[in-house]
């Protein structure tokens, strides 16, 4: 969805779950559902591989 790939493009910068709710004017649990989402669909199990993932698909 568009609000997943926003979440997905603050990935690298580091920022906490926190602090992309926030940028995003989302709630920390909003974000928490989105990551979910977005290891579920990129099949990884955290952070650092889901950017890995996106950028080996041109998501990033």
């Amino acid at each position: 969805s568009d609000r997943e790939l926003a979440v997905l493009s603050y990935l690298p910068t580091m920022l906490t779950t926190a602090e992309i709710a926030v940028e995003l004017y989302v709630s920390v649990n909003t974000v928490k559902t989105h990551l979910k989402s977005i290891y579920r669909k990129l099949d990884v199990p955290r952070r650092r591989d889901a950017v890995h993932r996106a950028r080996e698909l041109h998501l990033l």
